[in-house]
Parts: structure tokens; sequence; C-alpha cells
């Protein structure tokens, strides 16, 4: 006779491996928890405060999957964390909430992100993600605050929040197909969307390799799935162009253990 688990128990083991070294392991229970939703969520808010690490992290991302309207408060109380990782996370996490049927949960999921992207004491690459986060609101929510970024103090934030000329887009896409990638994934992801139909394909494969290698070489997990979520966005640009060239690189980035961008997977479908 099989002994199953209770509910209780298997959540128990999911979120102990969120903090686990097996990154495997950690992936698919963020996936299982995710798919548990509701019974999941209160096991994950009672144990967050005491989380740490990579461990947060994970419980955000769990969190994020489960659109429960609870997770808000925490993910909110996260973007306060002393991890740019855990901030990313909970920015994504906030994000999940922008479109949520209850109004009062909109409206504090958008006052969060929008007092991120504005807060001058926080670093770029935070400021930035949260604006990012904004990207599917409608333009007269966003652009007031894109136009309060495009004139922001903080030069690392101007170019990568405003709006570039298609001279300097242009720019930066030759400087990466050179090796020379930006100090910004978003950089380089919207030189991408004004080039994507018109560049060469050798130069998009050319791109593929070189942002991978990026990732392989970046220390911060938030940062590289950045790179990664552009890589992505590559992938997808070859396929609509019915490429098969960086094949090889989107068949082994799927049995790769990493999770995937959707971007990855619409290549594929194409």
């Amino acid at each position: 006779m099989t002994i199953r688990l209770s509910s209780s128990a298997e959540i128990r083991q999911l979120i102990a491996a969120l903090g686990g070294e097996d990154e495997v392991a950690r992936e698919s229970a963020v996936a299982r928890l995710a798919v548990l939703g509701e019974r999941a969520v209160e096991h994950l808010l009672h144990d967050f405060p005491a989380a740490t690490g990579r461990a947060r992290v994970a419980m955000l991302r769990a969190l994020e999957g489960t659109a429960d309207p609870r997770a808000l408060a925490a993910a909110r109380a996260a973007l306060q964390d002393g991890s740019a990782a855990v901030q990313t996370a909970a920015i994504n996490t906030v994000r999940a909430f922008l479109g949520s049927a209850r109004a009062d949960v909109a409206r504090d999921a958008l006052d969060a992100l929008v007092s991120v992207a504005l807060d001058p004491t926080r670093i770029a690459m935070i400021r930035v993600a949260a604006f990012e986060a904004l990207r599917d609101l409608p333009a007269d929510v966003r652009d007031p605050i894109r136009d309060a970024l495009a004139n922001d103090p903080d030069p690392e934030v101007r170019p990568r929040a405003g709006t570039a000329s298609p001279r300097q887009e242009d720019a930066v896409w030759r400087e990466a197909v050179a090796g020379r990638l930006p100090p910004a994934p978003l950089a380089l992801k919207s030189a991408l969307a004004a080039v994507r139909s018109t560049a060469r394909l050798t130069e998009l494969q050319r791109v593929v390799d070189i942002v991978r290698a990026q990732e392989h070489r970046e220390a911060d997990r938030a940062r590289r799935e950045e790179w990664r979520a552009v890589r992505g966005a590559v992938h997808q640009a070859l396929a609509a162009r019915n490429s098969r060239l960086a094949l090889y690189d989107l068949r082994d980035s799927v049995l790769d253990a990493d999770r995937l961008p959707v971007t990855f997977l619409a290549a594929l479908e194409e």
C-alpha cells in the first residue's frame, strides 16, 4: 500500500527545500507550491519573516505564482530587504497584483512599485526593475513615471528608464554585436526591440552567444535572470523571422535546470 503525505506535511517538505543547495529541488518546490495555491500560502506567509537569502527569494516566487492577495503585504515588506535579489523577487511578486480584480489590492501594488521606482535612495537596478514592472499598464498611468525618471538625477536611471532615440538604440546594438554589452540588460532589450526586424540573423545569433557568456559571469542571481530574459527575447526575434540559427542554444537552455522566461517557450512554439 502506498503511503501518501498529508497536504500539510508535503508543504512543509517543499518549504524546507526552498533554502537548500539543490537548485533542481528548489525550483521544483517553487513550482509545486505555486500549484498548491491557497493551501500553501498560509504556510509560506508564516515562515517568510524568518527566512533569509535564497529561501526568501524562492518563497516570493512561489507566492507570485499563487496570485493570492494575502501575499501582497509580505511582498511589499520585502521591498525593504537589504538584498537586491530579494527586492527584485518582491517587485515581481507585487507586479502580479497589478491586475487584481480587487481595486484595493491593485492600488496598493501600484503604489508600492511607483514608490520604489521614484525613490532616489535606492540603487538604479531596483528602481528600473520597478518601473519595468509597470510596462503593461495604460500609457496614462505609466508615462508620468517614465517622464519623471527620464529627468532623474541618477545617471544610471535616466537612460534606462527614459525613452532612447533610435540612434542611441542602434549604437547600443552595434556595441553588443561587437561584444560590448551595456551595463543594464534593459538597455539591450530596448535596442533589440528597435532592430529585431532589420538586424542580420547572424548578428542575432552572435548576441545570443555573447549574452549567454554574460549570464555565466554574472554573480548576482537577479541580474543573471535579467540577462537570460534578454537572451530569450533574441531567440524570439530569430524565431519570428523563421530562422533556426542558435537552435542548439535554445535546446540546451530548455534542458538546463534554471527557470526560463516565457520568451524561450514562445521561441520554441514559433
